[in-house]
């Protein structure tokens, strides 16, 4: 299926972990898969999970004042606990914890409302089920996936039986997130620890489209996704078709107490420009409180964000990837007419600033926002080699605190020199 066309032109969404998790603010899943915390005292916060200052709506209008155009929610992580009162099973919040209610579809609701996009996360493992740990990885990727006692069946034996068990289970649960939720994104996760043939990933993709053909898949459906998802890192190459780069706002992707180690909005503004530079998409997750409360800080980064995405629009929705790297210290987009140019500057820009391999004579130059219009010029050059083309430094007024944008009108679409030079 072609990508959706909303999907590389969003540029930001929001990832939300929200679960039991949060009630102790311990690692999502993984605190009781590692041992850091017992099994049993992980589940007990279904008995502390209330939900009580839930309010999607709120979310919703702090996602779209952000410059998010979709947003993903966790709707079932790794422990298998559902948000939504799934009738595979009864392990949901639903009917084990004090929220008692379903928190998918008003959240669903929401994003629409504001003209979102519904993006949900669901992990194929599920380290609660009694029949997952039945089978084992054909080429285990590490020691875990080969041994961990909530992953694989003990002594290494398979269990056919139970392994049918567990895909009929997962597949109904994801049969009810697209007929009842209609989402436009399915983020799947967990799908390092078995085979895309012991998923039965084409028979998974085949049910999803069946019941929407538009829906988006992620790259964690392994030959089935449609686009690429790096996570916490922005790639120096960018992946090969459509990609999102996923990242914390501190180092947490659920709620932890401790974490204060929140990325300044500066610093969010560098990996989304990067990021959409490349041409990617950033999905950057904020982790509410049991309450469901997104913490100050992060909503604050979000704000700030959105703050300069406001002031940047024009380089930011509609454009694609900019530069090759090598001719300007800095990210760029383009439009989508490949006519304007768009620098992105971290620092105080000082006299000049330059740009090389630019075959296209420049028409205008001006700051993104003031509107003020810079000087240009080129120097050098020789037969098929561009000179450098030179632009005046912006004032101390139009500089911006995060990241200056000039926009460089071009005569023609851009064309770019990547050759060595004159022998």
């Amino acid at each position: 299926m072609p990508m959706q066309p909303w999907f590389p032109d969003a540029k930001l969404g929001i990832f939300v972990h929200y679960g039991i998790y949060a009630v102790d603010g311990v690692p999502e899943s993984w605190s009781f898969y590692s041992g850091r915390v017992p099994h049993e005292q992980y589940m007990r916060q279904l008995d502390g999970f209330t939900a009580a200052r839930f309010d999607p709506k709120a979310w919703a209008e702090l996602f779209a004042r952000a410059g998010a155009h979709y947003a993903v929610l966790t709707t079932r992580h790794h422990d298998g606990v559902a948000l939504w009162d799934t009738a595979q099973g009864d392990l949901n919040v639903v009917k084990h914890t004090p929220a008692a209610r379903d928190l998918i579809a008003p959240y669903a609701e929401a994003l629409r409302e504001q003209g979102l996009k519904v993006g949900l996360y669901y992990s194929h493992s599920d380290w609660n089920h009694p029949d997952y740990a039945s089978v084992v990885h054909p080429e285990p990727p590490n020691e875990d996936v080969r041994t961990n006692r909530f992953v694989a069946p003990e002594g290494g034996v398979d269990d056919p039986e139970a392994w049918a068990r567990f895909l009929a289970y997962r597949d109904a649960q994801v049969g009810e997130l697209v007929s009842r939720f209609r989402p436009d994104l399915l983020w799947f996760d967990g799908e390092w620890e078995r085979s895309e043939q012991q998923w039965k990933m084409r028979e998974l993709s085949e049910q999803i489209l069946a019941g929407n053909p538009d829906t988006v898949l992620n790259a964690r459906m392994l030959s089935y996704g449609d686009y690429a998802t790096p996570e916490q890192g922005v790639p120096l190459i960018a992946p090969d078709g459509p990609w999102e780069l996923c990242l914390t706002v501190n180092d947490s992707w659920g709620f932890q107490h401790q974490d204060t180690n929140h990325k300044s909005v500066r610093q969010l503004v560098r990996y989304f420009a990067e990021t959409i530079g490349m041409g990617g998409n950033l999905l950057l997750d904020v982790g509410p409180r049991e309450d469901g409360t997104i913490p100050a800080e992060q909503v604050e980064r979000l704000e700030g964000l959105g703050d300069w995405i406001r002031g940047h629009a024009e380089a930011v929705y509609g454009t694609v990837a900019g530069l090759p790297a090598g001719h300007h210290y800095g990210p760029s987009t383009l439009s989508a007419d490949r006519r304007t140019l768009y620098l992105y500057c971290f620092d105080v820009p000082r006299e000049i600033i330059g740009i090389r391999g630019l075959r296209n004579p420049i028409k205008r130059v001006s700051v993104l926002g003031p509107g003020t219009e810079l000087g240009h010029r080129v120097n050098g050059g020789l037969g098929e080699v561009p000179g450098v083309q030179w632009i005046d430094a912006p004032a101390a007024a139009d500089v911006d605190p995060y990241a200056t944008v000039l926009a460089l009108e071009l005569e023609g679409e851009l064309d770019l020199y990547r050759g060595t030079g004159r022998d």
